[in-house]
């Protein structure tokens, strides 16, 4: 046995481990030694989006030997749904220098092994927290096709955008591109009313400004009947059209007396007129959905919206220029586009009623190709309305243009329903029987099959009658308000991955979008906002803006579904609401100043691969009216990017996390536009 022990202390193994167990005694020590005589660790504080506009801070651990109150733990309260979205709401009216945030307290563990809270934030050198960051940027922002993965995007410092000359004050990109206009072979057809953007380089790169004495606007249902001149300060239109009750100007406010053209005594008669011709057309119930086209300052479309209608109201921008900036000052739905070559920016079978007072619009031009535009665009057993001229003037050329009207209209199948001192109005049919039943080589022609109705972006007009899709799924929507919550049926036909029934899928995202609303209410003081002129920048089936209406917030939406998406057009069009096909890599067809907030889901991650940010940005800037606000739910990997620019633009914006905490892939990004 003690030969046996002598032989294993003079073994190798034996003294390998003995070096190995000396080597670690030391170490120990030592680390001990070492950590007692500098005890200083640095750590950082990232508190909500407020503090990140602040001075970062740090804190020092003096590794005081305190315990952690675990009864201050228990007695958090657990957050409700949507509860981590509620931080103090952004206020417009804070001082630009607000005092710093209050200290945080932050714990760690030291050297015992005990949870240690005796220490404050403190102050962080500015220079050392620039280089963190932007260390941290260059590690953690990647971005891929909206998801976070991919390639890595570079942070570059953005230096703060210039104001635009003030001519460009009433700017709308596509529309005043007159070097594009110049170059254009033809005009006949109204082509210099269609969009002509800016090429790649030459879009805007500026602030619009405001006019000078720009005041807040006039809020809703008033500003039905008034607005400010000083935010529109044109008289053109009271010198061309008050004699027909349209607009007056009285000292510092522009009156809306609600006349038309047709209409001087007021819109409301109007429609009382339209109702008792045909009490099917029933303002509210079976018609929700209108088209106003050259709708002059919109008190059509405005005096609807008591009746539970929401009417698209459309005008080009020309000798009249300023109609469409008029109707949006009052807070009525509308945009700037022509009855020209193309297709409008709506689906098939969108409206139930489409009228037109003195528009100004030959339909029966060019073998009636902009009347079977209107055919498109018009439910199955929708109606038209037209107030004219033709229709009651016994002159021979009006009677001529009547006789064309009754031709084209019979040889597209629509029923003259009731024709009634100057209002005329037909129906369009329900199914396709009446087009099969033509006798043959009758003009105009149905559309070929493989035609796509709902295919609008930069399409050529065709000079076909678009086919009703044997399914009946177009005129088989129920009345408002239950079309409005039943999922309708062509959302089956939408193109999307779906990986539960799009009805679910429906039902899913009205939820949704109702208590993320709800929570903004609540949080963020919507109601108190006055909000009128909304826009859904990526609008999917419509959920935000049906939200907006479950929880009685008294706006509109213009829902916007971007080409680069589903076309859930369609869908949001059946539910009762409005919207348009758009492209943000280009600018949007309306005045600066009409919005007054923006709501945009996931928007900058589906479209960075193929837009610029900062030309969407600065065209939000351009729609946002001063003191507007902007809403943007993104990946948290493009956030600060999208941050940096909107700080660049003066905008006051406060990143924050949304109710899935800190740790989800998504950000809140709330952002104020400040008045100048």
């Amino acid at each position: 046995m003690t030969k046996g022990f002598a032989e294993l202390f003079s073994s190798r193994l034996f003294v390998k481990i003995s070096a190995l167990a000396l080597t670690a005694i030391v170490s120990f020590y030592l680390g001990r030694r070492w950590s007692d005589s500098y005890p200083q660790l640095v750590f950082f504080t990232s508190g909500g989006a407020s503090d990140r506009l602040a001075s970062p801070s740090v804190a020092v651990s003096p590794n005081a030997n305190l315990t952690l109150d675990v009864s201050a733990l228990a007695s958090n309260t657990t957050l409700l749904p949507g509860d981590a979205d509620a931080l103090p709401p952004l206020d417009a009216d804070l001082p630009p220098s607000s005092p710093p945030p209050e200290a945080r307290k932050v714990g760690i563990v030291d050297a015992n092994g005990t949870m240690s809270v005796g220490f404050d934030a403190g102050e962080l050198d500015p220079d050392m927290a620039d280089g963190w960051d932007d260390e941290g940027s260059a590690i953690n922002e990647t971005a891929g096709m909206g998801s976070g993965e991919g390639e890595r995007r570079a942070r570059v410092k953005i230096d703060k955008f210039k104001v635009c000359p003030q001519e460009m004050r009433e700017w709308i990109p596509c529309m005043d591109n007159e070097e594009a206009i110049k170059k254009l072979n033809s005009t006949e057809r109204g082509e210099r009313f269609e969009r002509h953007c800016p090429l790649a380089g030459k879009g805007l790169d500026c602030l619009v400004p405001a006019p000078q004495d720009y005041k807040k606007p006039i809020p809703w249902p008033q500003s039905r009947d008034e607005v400010w001149y000083s935010n529109v300060p044109h008289t053109r239109l009271v010198e061309d059209k008050g004699g027909q009750n349209w607009i007056s100007r009285d000292k510092d406010k522009f009156k809306f007396p609600g006349g038309g053209t047709q209409f001087i005594h007021g819109a409301n008669q109007y429609l009382d007129q339209i109702s008792r011709m045909v009490p099917d057309i029933a303002f509210g119930n079976h018609t929700r959905v209108a088209l106003d086209v050259g709708c002059g300052v919109a008190s059509f479309g405005a005096f609807l919206l008591s009746r539970n209608v929401v009417t698209m109201s459309v005008a080009p921008k020309d000798v009249h220029e300023n109609q469409i900036q008029f109707a949006l000052e009052r807070g009525v739905p509308a945009m700037v586009v022509a009855f020209a070559t193309h297709r409008l920016p709506y689906p098939s079978q969108a409206f139930d009623l489409i009228h037109c007072s003195r528009c100004r619009i030959n339909w029966t031009r060019d073998d009636g190709i902009l009347l079977l535009e209107v055919n498109r665009l018009l439910r199955a057993g929708g109606y038209f309305v037209w107030a004219a001229q033709p229709v009651y003037k016994h002159e021979e050329i009006q009677q001529e243009a009547w006789k064309d009207m009754e031709d084209l209209t019979a040889s597209i199948c629509w029923q003259l329903v009731k024709k009634e001192g100057y209002i005329a109005i037909w129906q369009k049919p329900l199914n396709n029987s009446c087009y099969m039943n033509r006798d043959s080589g009758v003009q105009p022609p149905l559309c070929d099959a493989k035609d796509q109705p709902n295919k609008v972006w930069y399409v050529d007009l065709k000079p076909c009658i678009t086919r009703l899709p044997g399914n009946g799924f177009e005129a088989n929507v129920s009345s408002w308000p239950a079309r409005f919550h039943n999922p309708p049926q062509r959302l089956q036909e939408v193109d999307m991955d779906a990986y539960v029934a799009k009805n679910d899928l429906f039902k899913a995202e009205s939820a949704y979008w109702n208590e993320i609303v709800e929570s903004h209410i609540r949080i963020f003081r919507w109601k108190e906002m006055e909000l009128r002129n909304v826009m859904d920048m990526r609008a999917g089936l419509g959920g935000f803006a049906a939200a907006l209406i479950n929880q009685q917030i008294d706006c509109w939406v213009m829902n916007v579904v971007p080409i680069s998406g589903p076309n859930t057009l369609p869908v949001i069009y059946d539910r009762g609401l409005i919207g348009v096909t758009h492209d943000w890599c280009e600018p949007f067809d309306t005045y600066p100043r009409t919005y007054d907030l923006l709501h945009a889901s996931g928007l900058f991650s589906q479209e960075q691969k193929r837009c610029n940010i900062s030309s969407i940005l600065l065209e939000m800037d351009r729609m946002l009216r001063p003191g507007g606000r902007v809403y943007i739910r993104d990946s948290k990997y493009i956030m600060e990017e999208i941050l940096d620019i909107t700080l660049a633009m003066g905008w006051r914006s406060d990143l924050r996390d949304t109710s899935e905490g800190p740790y989800a892939s998504r950000k809140l990004l709330l952002c104020n536009k400040p008045f100048s």
